[in-house]
């Protein structure tokens, strides 16, 4: 997660400039915490796959670009300064956040990860996965044995189905 500073003295220097300027302060402060400097921790955002997690993003961001999204989605809310990741694949990605003009003002490193609650099952090659909370049902799942995912994705599009009529 760097921003276009390039290293930690000129991180520090360039937001001492900024928080100069009385409406600075906030964004400085969160520009420091998207930073990578050699002193502060790497900023790593981690999403459980298919589930959603709200994230504030410095004020004037105007776009979010996401690096594979087929990992991850993104989306920027208009009004509040925050955005949805959305985890969409095991692994890692990042997005960049712009402002009006362009210019980086975030990036940041995101981690799409399996959930707590699941069970897999190894029979040799093929892979079952369910879903525990609290009594195991079956789920479909990215790796599973592609028979049983596509079965158990038609029996949940054929409730899905039934649920909207």
């Amino acid at each position: 997660m760097s921003l276009p500073f390039t290293d930690l003295r000129s991180n520090l220097r360039s937001a001492l400039c900024f928080m100069q300027r009385p409406a600075g302060l906030g964004l400085a402060c969160c520009l420091l915490a998207f930073s990578n400097g050699s002193a502060l921790a790497k900023e790593v955002l981690t999403v459980t796959v298919d589930q959603a997690r709200i994230v504030k993003v410095p004020p004037g961001t105007q776009t979010l670009i996401i690096g594979n999204p087929m990992i991850a989605d993104v989306t920027l809310l208009k009004h509040d300064g925050t955005m949805i990741v959305t985890g969409k694949g095991f692994g890692d990605t990042n997005f960049i956040a712009l402002d009006g003009n362009g210019k980086p003002v975030a990036q940041s490193e995101i981690n799409v990860v399996a959930g707590s609650n699941s069970l897999v099952v190894q029979r040799g090659m093929e892979r079952q996965s369910y879903s525990c909370s609290p009594r195991c049902q079956p789920t479909a799942r990215l790796g599973d044995d592609p028979a049983y995912f596509n079965q158990v994705a038609a029996q949940i599009q054929a409730h899905n189905a039934q649920a909207t009529k």
